[in-house]
């Protein structure tokens, strides 16, 4: 039955769901014309606010690019592609192929939320390469839907953020713990629950006919050297050693490893340098390692190209009051057996619009933990609630699924019907299970 309402659900928001910067854009006007109601004598105010929100996430962006750049020109190392298809060759039937695309890029979820974007990304690639009786973009689905895991893990924006000293609501919430948080009991149950769940819920939903195998993606061929004289040219034999690569990739490796050393935890600019570093280090040569980042960085466009538009859709929801209205609505029906429900509600609404945990925290926190304190709800249940609902709808925007739609050649449309049945699951369960242990 599951596999009968996915299929026809799929079928049906390939044809009507739009390109995923269409969706950007529609938000964006959405945003603007209900902030114009709301505030009709200003609308330059909006139109201010939007472009100066435009360009807040450049540097995020290209975080962003290449950490995708830097993890496919790795996976391109002769040792690590045939490591990635060995892992794959594992799976040898459709289901198998479901459920270790999502256990391998949960766990990296859990470990860091930038490394799983390029472990999702390749790994999938490679499992659908040798698994061709499974459906590709179930697959995909599969290996984009561990996201919902992130906040609980080590890499959780908020459960870090209220961990650290000075955080700007230290004053209202005080400084909490990880212990409260993402290692909390109820935190692990939740996680644990979703974690065991869903990989049921994706083989379920398997189609059985019209199954859409991966298509390998057209590469442009490689310049061929014609000159037997140039091949012998000082300037080739640099491009052609190995040496350079691998001098410039140990520096950043004992940069890399002091900084652990001295206490620095995975962030994406740390992952960046890793990955680059490693890549100059086993690539044999800068003439191929210059190849492999060309071939790359087509898969980033879409990223470059919509990531600003998002930045401007939240500086919007500040100033035109919108996300203030929706928080405040679904707080003002909550009691505090309640609250943390209609907070995870409420992070889901805004995070359609907002998707970004750092942001989102930021537009949300400084509403919802006053009211959720003054209802007697323990802080610590507020942020949770707060970034589960965050991760929730992830499967439903466009935003986080961009960089492994990139990579594999997908259109949000492919992956999206799949998205939207895990995401009645996931919101379902945990607020059922928030019931109980929070």
């Amino acid at each position: 039955m599951l596999s009968s309402i996915a299929d026809r659900l799929s079928r049906g928001v390939q044809r009507f769901l739009p390109d995923a910067f269409v969706i950007a854009v529609l938000l964006t006007l959405f945003v603007f014309i209900v902030g114009f109601l709301t505030n009709p004598a200003e609308p330059i105010t909006l139109v201010k606010s939007f472009g100066d929100g435009f360009w807040v996430y450049l540097a995020f962006t290209m975080q962003m690019v290449l950490l995708l750049m830097t993890g496919m020109v790795l996976a391109s190392v002769p040792f690590v592609k045939r490591g990635l298809e060995s892992l794959a060759s594992l799976a040898n039937t459709p289901n198998k192929a479901y459920v270790l695309t999502f256990t391998v890029t949960a766990i990296a979820y859990y470990i860091n939320w930038g490394l799983a974007v390029v472990v999702g990304a390749i790994l999938v690639r490679e499992v659908g390469k040798r698994n061709q009786n499974a459906h590709f973009p179930l697959l995909v689905a599969a290996a984009y839907s561990p996201t919902v895991l992130y906040t609980a893990g080590l890499s959780s924006s908020i459960g870090l953020t209220v961990a650290t000293k000075d955080h700007f609501l230290a004053e209202v919430m005080g400084v909490i713990p990880t212990s409260e948080t993402i290692f909390s009991f109820s935190t692990i149950i939740i996680f644990l629950a979703l974690f065991l769940t869903m990989p049921v819920i994706i083989c379920l939903m398997a189609p059985k006919t019209n199954i859409k195998p991966y298509v390998a993606r057209e590469v442009s061929p490689k310049k061929k050297e014609t000159d037997e004289v140039e091949e012998n040219t000082p300037a080739l034999k640099l491009e052609r050693t190995p040496i350079l690569g691998i001098l410039t990739g140990a520096i950043g490796l004992i940069y890399v490893v002091n900084e652990f050393i001295n206490g620095r935890d995975l962030d994406l600019n740390i992952i960046n340098i890793m990955f680059l570093s490693l890549g100059l280090l086993f690539h044999r040569s800068l003439g191929q390692f210059g190849e492999a980042f060309k071939e790359a960085a087509g898969s980033t466009s879409p990223i470059i190209l919509q990531f600003p538009f998002y930045a401007g859709i939240i500086a919007l929801l500040g100033s035109s009051g919108l996300g203030q209205a929706i928080i405040d609505g679904m707080a003002s029906v909550a009691n505090k057996e309640t609250f943390d429900i209609f907070t995870y509600w409420s992070a889901g609404v805004v995070n359609m619009l907002a998707p970004s945990g750092g942001g989102q925290w930021a537009l949300q926190g400084p509403l919802q933990v006053p009211a959720g304190m003054a209802l007697g709800v323990d802080p610590a249940t507020i942020a949770m609630a707060v970034g589960w609902g965050d991760a929730w709808t992830n499967l439903i925007q466009p935003f986080w699924a961009l960089p492994i739609l990139s990579v594999v050649g997908l259109h949000i449309r492919h992956i999206m019907g799949y998205c939207f049945l895990l995401a009645i699951w996931v919101g379902a369960l945990t607020t059922v299970l928030m019931l109980f242990v929070y």
